[in-house]
């Protein structure tokens, strides 16, 4: 199963808010690409080309998120995805 985000980050804030997602730094990097074994499955995270997305006179980044996810559960892939998702969550203000 296949999951893509569209989510407002560089490459450089993707790799520094990483850790908030999986804090027990369990996985690997290599270039662009990121895998997660957990839980008897791995998760296999690819970064997009960074671009600029424009609103009006707002400029904020973008990059395409891909996680790909083999030998999981159903249960185990909405678990990731909470975590993941928690793990980028923004406060505004």
């Amino acid at each position: 199963m296949t999951v893509t985000k569209e989510m407002a980050v560089t490459h450089a804030d993707f790799f520094r808010m990483l850790p908030s997602a999986f804090p027990d730094r369990d996985y690997d990097v290599q270039g662009t690409i990121i895998w997660r074994q957990w839980g008897g499955g791995t998760l296999e995270i690819k970064l997009g080309p960074e671009g600029t997305r424009r609103i009006a006179l707002l400029m904020l980044p973008q990059t395409l998120v891909t996680l790909t996810f083999q030998g999981y559960f159903e249960a185990q892939r909405v678990e990731l995805i909470k975590q993941f998702d928690k793990g980028f969550r923004r406060a505004g203000g």
